[in-house]
C-alpha cells in the first residue's frame, strides 16, 4: 500500500486524544474504563481509512470498537470520520499490531476483524501475513475464551492460506463464503477496498474462525 504523507496528521491526531488514544499501554486491562461501560470490545487490525469500523460503530452502539493502524497518514482519515460522527464507542490506536499484548490484557477483547490485509504473496514473506500462526497465537492471548476472528479478503491465495492456517491452529471455521456479495449474509459493512474490488466484479471471500479454548 502506497501511503501519501500528510504532514498535518500527527497534529490532528494529538488534537483529538479522546478518540486517538496516546500511550495506549497505560490502559492495558482498563479499556472498559476508557469507554465507561462493560460492553464487549472488538478490534480491527489494519483499520485503514476507517469506513468498516465507523460503520460497525454506528450499526452496533452496544459494542465498543478499537481500530489498529500503523500509518498516521492513513489512520487520520479514520479519525476524521470518528470526529465527524462523534462516536462514543470507537477509539483508534496508531500502533503496530505485533505489539497487541502490550496494549490489551488476557480475555479483554471479544473479537478480532481482519479486512483486506496485505497478502504478502511471496512464500518467504508468509510470516508477515496477519493470519500466520504467530499472529493467531497473539490474538489468542488477548481474546476471551472462545473468541473469534472475522476475516474478509479479495485475494484467493491469502484466503486459502488463511483457511489452512486457521484449521491447523485448531480454530473452528463457520459462516464461510466464497462469494460474500452473492450470499445470504446480512449486515455486511464494506471497507473502501471492498467497494473498489466489488465494483470491478471481483469475488469477496469471508470466514469466521472461532478459538476452541473455552475450557482452558
Amino acid at each position: 500500500m502506497r501511503v501519501r504523507h500528510k504532514p498535518w496528521a500527527s497534529d490532528f491526531i494529538a488534537e483529538h486524544s479522546q478518540y486517538a488514544i496516546a500511550n495506549p499501554e497505560q490502559y492495558k486491562g482498563k479499556w472498559n474504563e476508557v469507554f465507561g461501560n462493560n460492553n464487549p470490545i472488538h478490534i480491527e487490525v489494519g483499520t485503514g481509512k476507517g469506513q468498516f469500523l465507523t460503520g460497525m460503530s454506528v450499526q452496533n452502539p452496544e459494542i465498543n470498537y478499537i481500530g489498529i493502524e500503523l500509518f498516521d497518514s492513513v489512520i487520520v482519515t479514520a479519525l476524521q470520520k470518528v470526529v465527524d460522527l462523534e462516536l462514543p464507542n470507537m477509539k483508534l490506536l496508531n500502533v503496530n499490531a505485533k505489539d497487541l499484548t502490550e496494549y490489551f490484557d488476557a480475555n479483554e477483547i471479544d473479537r478480532v476483524y481482519l479486512n483486506f490485509s496485505d497478502p504478502w504473496p511471496k512464500p518467504r514473506h508468509s510470516k508477515r501475513r496477519l493470519t500466520f500462526k504467530s499472529f493467531l497465537a497473539l490474538y489468542e492471548k488477548i481474546l476471551v475464551k472462545g473468541g473469534e476472528i472475522h476475516f474478509k479478503t479479495d485475494n484467493q491465495g491469502l484466503f486459502e492460506f488463511s483457511l489452512i492456517s486457521f484449521s491447523e491452529y485448531g480454530l473452528k471455521l463457520k459462516f464461510l463464503s466464497l462469494d460474500l456479495h452473492n450470499s445470504d449474509f446480512e449486515g455486511n459493512i464494506m471497507t473502501e477496498y471492498e467497494e473498489k474490488f466489488s465494483e470491478k466484479g471481483q469475488r469477496i471471500y469471508r470466514v469466521e474462525a472461532k478459538y476452541m479454548n473455552e475450557i482452558k
